[in-house]
């Protein structure tokens, strides 16, 4: 097949020896997370009747991601990625199982679910770094690129049939079907994943990944690129924060607040494809519009738009995350594959986090300002500070990877 072909198409990833199973598992252990986080925000509830404490579940999902990215992400390199990998599926299935234990307590509900997010960056870091080793180069953006895609489709998925099977088995019946889906990928993985080597463990786990982080904040590229990939989604998901209030601000039922949710993520699922089929050259050049389309659609808020064309402009919006396509391989050369599992781990936690930084703040301005305003400020402010860190990255000497700690 020829080089240019080749490098266009998902097709070509999949036939990478071991790569079915590892996107088979991904696609059930997304649904596995997604499931647990709407079954248990649902049996919360009936237990409680509380809102608050069923709008933890997000909470104790998410922000575990910053203690784990920061504390324990050297595990990815210390271990093989697939023992890592099957690990993490055991230990999120036996929280999930934990959960099913009669006469369990809220706080006790709520403390697994942390559990689940202090393994979840973990296994994504562990599952990127497989990637980097397991494909070629050239094909590294288009995997991670079919990651995002799948996980786009199972968060639309889940929470869209979530509250369905809920209704029809019941939350609990749900969380048994959730520990099944983490058996699944763990099995998936274990028997069909090649073996990839671990990296050096020189100190202890807590310092070996603050090594990681020093390796990110002391390379300024690299810094700058990990920094674009968390301050472009953290300006371009805002909107979901607000979309309930946004319904109430045009007169819309809250029941329409769900069409800005998956216009989103819509969106973002085909701009993954469509990009996916570029060449690296053309996926490289485009970096930079694709980032100004993921926050200047957000500006024409400011017309205070309609239901179906808010839902358009958050599409567009979503679409231009697909700009990760030209930055990977950047980070990729930026790297030394014994840091690499802690990269992609640093990178994860810290893009759950400041995604719900960014939600909550945008929720403090909008008590302040109408949510259409909030959201068209969201989009200047986020298309400035988008292209100043561009500038930098994309301009900055690249350095030659770290092949020690620091």
């Amino acid at each position: 097949m020829p080089h240019s072909r080749r490098v266009r198409s998902y097709r070509a990833v999949l036939r990478v020896p071991g790569m079915r199973s590892v996107y088979a598992a991904h696609t059930v252990s997304m649904l596995g997370t997604v499931g647990a986080q709407v079954a248990l925000s649902i049996l919360i509830f009936e237990r409680t009747g509380s809102p608050l404490l069923s709008a933890l579940v997000l909470v104790c999902s998410f922000l575990p991601y910053a203690v784990s990215g920061a504390l324990l992400s050297s595990m990815t390199d210390r271990f093989p990625a697939r023992r890592v990998l099957v690990t993490c599926d055991v230990l999120s299935a036996t929280c999930v199982l934990a959960m099913l234990l009669p006469g369990m307590p809220v706080a006790g509900l709520l403390g697994l679910l942390v559990g689940l997010g202090m393994i979840a960056p973990i296994f994504a870091g562990a599952r990127a770094a497989s990637l980097a080793y397991l494909l070629p180069q050239d094909l590294f953006p288009v995997g991670r690129s079919l990651l995002r895609a799948i996980g786009q489709t199972a968060v639309l998925t889940g929470f869209a049939l979530g509250g369905i099977a809920v209704a029809a088995i019941g939350a609990k019946s749900l969380l048994i079907v959730e520990v099944v889906t983490f058996g699944l990928s763990a099995v998936l993985i274990g028997t069909g994943t090649p073996y990839t080597p671990p990296g050096e463990r020189r100190r202890n786990p807590v310092r070996d990944s603050w090594s990681g982080l020093q390796l990110l904040f002391g390379n300024v590229r690299l810094r700058n690129l990990i920094l674009l990939t968390w301050v472009a989604p953290a300006f371009s998901s805002l909107p979901d924060g607000l979309a309930v209030a946004y319904t109430a601000q045009i007169g819309t039922v809250a029941a329409a607040a769900g069409a800005l949710f998956t216009g989103y993520a819509i969106g973002g699922v085909l701009g993954e494809l469509v990009v996916a089929r570029f060449t690296p050259s053309v996926r490289r050049r485009l970096v930079v519009p694709l980032l100004l389309t993921s926050q200047l659609p957000m500006i024409a808020f400011l017309t205070t738009p309609p239901i179906p064309v808010a839902a358009a402009l958050l599409a567009i919006s979503g679409a231009g995350y697909a700009f990760n396509q030209g930055v990977d391989p950047l980070i990729l050369t930026q790297v030394d594959p014994s840091y690499r599992g802690r990269l992609f781990t640093i990178q994860t936690s810290g893009l759950m986090a400041i995604q719900g930084v960014s939600i909550a703040l945008g929720g403090v301005v909008g008590s302040f300002l109408a949510p259409n305003l909030t959201i068209a400020l969201a989009g200047v402010v986020g298309a400035t500070t988008t292209l100043l860190i561009a500038r930098q990255a994309l301009t900055t000497e690249p350095r030659r990877p770290a092949t020690q700690a620091l």
